[in-house]
């Protein structure tokens, strides 16, 4: 059964092509990759990898239906392609951020639309381009069954103490105000291949997707426990260019400060904030921050050692919820290239279960490998993610259980 796992972004749309096996006792193959940067505009690439060969031509894609066209027509393509006709696609999975109170997994109707859309406001850089692609692609691409795996139904299983927020009841009993968490599809993955290699169901795992947007997620028997994002992706940890956790009674100040309004600030907390504003600027990716870093530039420096912080103050609320931990592990891009983040994070916490082998840590760069001393008390790995695989495997039982 061939997938096409969809990643989007408000003018991207990456993808991956699984073939699934019947027989869930055997691997699945990732027959392609690619994607379309730049939608809307004319001259669009359009990449595609198909084993070793790398293919991209530039085309005119005003919308993310056009977007999924040119994409099918490259794997179909007569010469280079790895499928003979669309039709042998059984299901398009997405990646979806945020359902509200729908957790899990459904076929996209005017329902679950209706679901995002009541929660797009927390969610502005993730529901609304996935609502406009999913209604294109239900035009485009009729015959072929749409599936939206949330980013929170792999948090359904913390505990409802750790999903409230101190509100009048009767406001969230009315709202869909909770602790929702995200990068679900990376955190189960985590827990699944976790579980492989410590070779134990009952493993305790705290995972930390580190990358553009950061997450940690405590895992105990496959389940999550808790997790540091809240109702929206803007919350938790520092992201790139978003706040990160930010008390509310700080707004009105800023507000009467630049002069914006709630829609203003709220876009520019999620656009001009996180690394990139504690930085003055520079930027919101790791490798350009230690780059200035080390050539002393002070806010670049500042920006990092608050990112660590915390990662390391929401680590130990990971741990005392788990009440120990087994297995520490590192993802995302971050996670699985930043060496030098990952010993600032574990510096000095042997005492709590925590310490690297420094030399394994220096040489890990975005593959599995485990990476704590012989005398640490807990593991710690490296775990590069796969979360289109978790999608596709989601989509295989939706569309399968339908």
């Amino acid at each position: 059964m061939k997938v096409l796992v969809a990643n989007l972004g408000s003018t991207s749309f990456k993808y991956r092509l699984f073939d699934m096996p019947v027989d869930q006792s055997q691997p699945p193959r990732q027959l392609a990759r690619g994607g379309v940067e730049r939608i809307g505009s004319s001259n669009c690439p359009c990449s595609v990898q198909i084993g070793d060969k790398k293919l991209q031509i530039e085309m005119d894609v005003p919308h993310h239906g056009a977007a999924v066209r040119a994409c099918i027509s490259q794997l179909t393509d007569p010469e280079n392609g790895c499928i003979a006709h669309a039709d042998e696609i059984a299901a398009i999975g997405f990646k979806a951020v945020h359902g509200g109170r729908l957790q899990g997994v459904f076929r996209i109707t005017p329902q679950v639309l209706e679901a995002m859309d009541e929660v797009s406001s927390v969610a502005p850089a993730h529901n609304p381009p996935y609502m406009a692609a999913m209604r294109q692609l239900a035009s485009t691409v009729p015959d072929i069954p749409l599936v939206a795996a949330f980013e929170t139904d792999f948090h359904r299983t913390i505990p409802e103490a750790r999903k409230r927020y101190a509100l009048p009841k009767e406001w969230t009993d009315a709202l869909p105000i909770r602790k929702w968490g995200f990068h679900g599809a990376s955190h189960r993955y985590i827990a699944t291949r976790s579980a492989e290699l410590l070779g134990r169901s009952d493993a305790r795992v705290i995972s930390c997707h580190l990358g553009g947007s950061s997450s940690l997620c405590a895992i105990a028997g496959g389940k999550s426990m808790a997790t540091t994002m809240g109702m929206s992706p803007q919350t938790g940890l520092p992201q790139n260019n978003r706040v990160g956790d930010l008390d509310p009674f700080c707004l009105p100040m800023l507000m009467a400060h630049t002069g914006q309004n709630l829609e203003e600030m709220l876009k520019s907390l999620s656009t001009q904030a996180g690394l990139l504003g504690m930085s003055g600027g520079v930027s919101g990716d790791i490798r350009d921050l230690e780059q200035a870093a080390s050539s002393g530039n002070a806010d670049a420096l500042l920006a990092l050692d608050v990112y660590v912080e915390e990662i390391r103050r929401q680590l130990g609320g990971m741990l005392v919820s788990l009440g120990g931990c087994d297995a520490l592990v590192f993802t995302g891009g971050i996670g699985e290239n930043g060496a030098s983040i990952r010993s600032a994070i574990c510096k000095g916490l042997g005492e709590i279960g925590f310490t690297l082998d420094d030399s394994k840590n220096a040489a890990t760069r975005a593959i599995e490998q485990r990476i704590d001393a012989a005398n640490s008390k807990s593991q710690i790995w490296v775990i590069p993610t796969n979360e289109e695989l978790i999608v596709a495997r989601q989509t295989v039982a939706a569309i399968t259980n339908s």
